[in-house]
């Protein structure tokens, strides 16, 4: 699934390409995506100019002036660049064509995917709502981490996956930040200390932009919006390393299941 670096990354891709530049035509093939794509989309969306791309978790936020384009890009979903008259796949869901022939297509080949639309505040809609801050916002930090979590007798991987607690973090991020910041994964989130939530959600940060840096991770469908896959995977320190030594002390990396998600960790560097 696309996490927040693979969004950012889409989002820092189309953003030069797309600001100020107005909509000639939105073509809908296929409305039955994890929500119905509303049928009027077409009709709100010719004519407008996207006036800013946003991004909030992992949701895209294309600010068309009257109202919001809101793209999740689900569990294969890929924005990308193609000239117009390119013919669409099968799984080529959504374009939207701007005057100057340049077509953004989404291809979700599960469907997992949202295209909506929010009149207004796009902050305003249920989906984005309660969403917490965002882990590369100055509204996020160990401060932030130690209040939230001391209700929290969750194990801290899981909570981390939760986007009341903070925006878009994911599986993998989760997995290499609580690796950098030496924390085991089970750790119940009440317990730790608020000196090691400042290093941890130091480590969230530090981890993201990484990521971001490499362009994202490529594990199976993810390209970014230029068609190129992301690099980051070549830099994981435990996810989907089972078995292999610890980069730092040379333990075997182990594999657990938590909330129906693989989790990787170090049991020699990594302490509840």
């Amino acid at each position: 699934m696309p996490e927040l670096p693979e969004v950012e990354t889409t989002r820092r891709g189309l953003e030069p390409l797309l600001v100020g530049q107005r909509i000639r035509a939105a073509v809908v093939r296929n409305h039955a995506m994890r929500r119905p794509v509303p049928r009027r989309l077409p009709q709100w969306l010719a004519g407008a100019t996207v006036r800013a791309l946003g991004r909030r978790g992992k949701y895209l936020l294309f600010d068309c002036g009257a109202g919001t384009l809101i793209l999740h890009l689900g569990m294969s979903g890929r924005l990308w660049v193609v000239q117009d008259g390119a013919a669409p796949g099968p799984h080529d869901h959504f374009d939207l064509v701007l005057d100057n022939g340049t077509v953004v297509r989404l291809r979700d080949p599960r469907r997992f995917g949202l295209v909506l639309w929010q009149g207004g505040d796009p902050l305003a809609h249920a989906l984005l709502a309660n969403i917490g801050p965002e882990p590369l916002s100055s509204g996020f930090d160990g401060t932030w981490l130690h209040r939230v979590t001391r209700r929290r007798d969750a194990a801290i991987k899981q909570v981390l996956m939760d986007g009341h607690v903070v925006a878009g973090v994911g599986n993998i991020y989760a997995n290499e930040a609580l690796f950098r910041a030496g924390i085991h994964p089970r750790t119940h989130a009440n317990r730790l200390s608020r000196e090691r939530c400042v290093l941890l959600a130091e480590k969230i940060r530090e981890t993201l932009e990484l990521a971001i840096i490499a362009g994202g991770s490529s594990l199976r469908d993810y390209v970014g919006s230029d068609g190129m896959a992301g690099n980051f995977q070549s830099q994981f320190m435990v996810y989907g390393r089972a078995g292999e030594p610890c980069p730092r002390c040379g333990r075997a990396i182990r594999e657990i299941r938590q909330g129906q998600r693989s989790t990787f960790f170090c049991p020699g560097c990594q302490r509840r």
